[in-house]
C-alpha cells in the first residue's frame, strides 16, 4: 500500500508561484510514474504534468512553459514548480503515482487546494 502526502498548496495572486510537493510512502520501489492532476469545480480531473521513470515528462498545453515537474527518486517524491500562475490554474491538485507489479496500481493523494486570485 502506498500513501501520497501532498503539501504546498495555498492562495496566491496571479503571477505568483507555488511549489507543490508529494511524498510517496510504503512499498514504492517500483514506481513507474508520478504526476499531478487538477480538478476545478464542475470539471473533470485533468493531467497537469507527469514524470515517468526514465525522465520522460508531459505537460498540459495550458501549463507548458510555466510549470515544471521534477522527481527525487531517493525520496520517492515529486514536485511541481508553478510559476506565472493564472486564475484558471485554480483547482484541487492531486498527486498521482503508478506502481508496476503483477497489475499496475494507481494511487492518489488527498488533494491540495490551489487558488489564484487576480
Amino acid at each position: 500500500q502506498v500513501q501520497l502526502v501532498e503539501s504546498g498548496g495555498g492562495l496566491v495572486q496571479a503571477g505568483g508561484s507555488l511549489r507543490l510537493s508529494c511524498v510517496a510512502s510504503g512499498s514504492a520501489s517500483s514506481i513507474y510514474s508520478m504526476g499531478w492532476y487538477r480538478q476545478a469545480p464542475g470539471k473533470q480531473r485533468e493531467l497537469v504534468a507527469s514524470h515517468t521513470r526514465g525522465g520522460t515528462t508531459n505537460y498540459a498545453h495550458s501549463v507548458k512553459g510555466r510549470f515544471t515537474i521534477s522527481r527525487d527518486n531517493a525520496k520517492n517524491s515529486v514536485y511541481l514548480q508553478m510559476n506565472s500562475l493564472k486564475p484558471e490554474d485554480t483547482g484541487v491538485y492531486y498527486c498521482n503515482t503508478k506502481i508496476l507489479g503483477i497489475l499496475a496500481q494507481v494511487y492518489w493523494g488527498q488533494g491540495t487546494q490551489v487558488t489564484v486570485s487576480s
